[in-house]
């Protein structure tokens, strides 16, 4: 059975999950031929992190990640895939 979270985790849980939606919402944009790289990619990102327990170290993955996918997304946009 699944450990029941406490609010903080309940939160950084959501942000990580809003974060990787985020992702796959941007990755629809990419080019059919890197669209399935793109979205293996984050997935293995997000797998390599899972089971990561260290709040301090999740808030700058997701910082990082965040800033990752400002930088696709303008980089899609100047390329004309919006």
């Amino acid at each position: 059975m699944a450990q029941a979270l406490d609010l903080k985790a309940f939160i950084v849980r959501a942000r990580v999950l809003k974060l990787y939606r985020h992702a796959l919402r941007i990755a629809r944009r990419a080019p059919p031929h890197s669209r399935d790289d793109l979205r293996l990619t984050m997935r293995l990102e997000m797998e390599k992190n899972r089971y990561c327990d260290d709040r301090q170290k999740i808030r700058f993955l997701i910082s990082e990640g965040l800033q990752r996918l400002k930088v696709l997304d303008e980089m899609l946009d100047m390329q004309g895939h919006g």
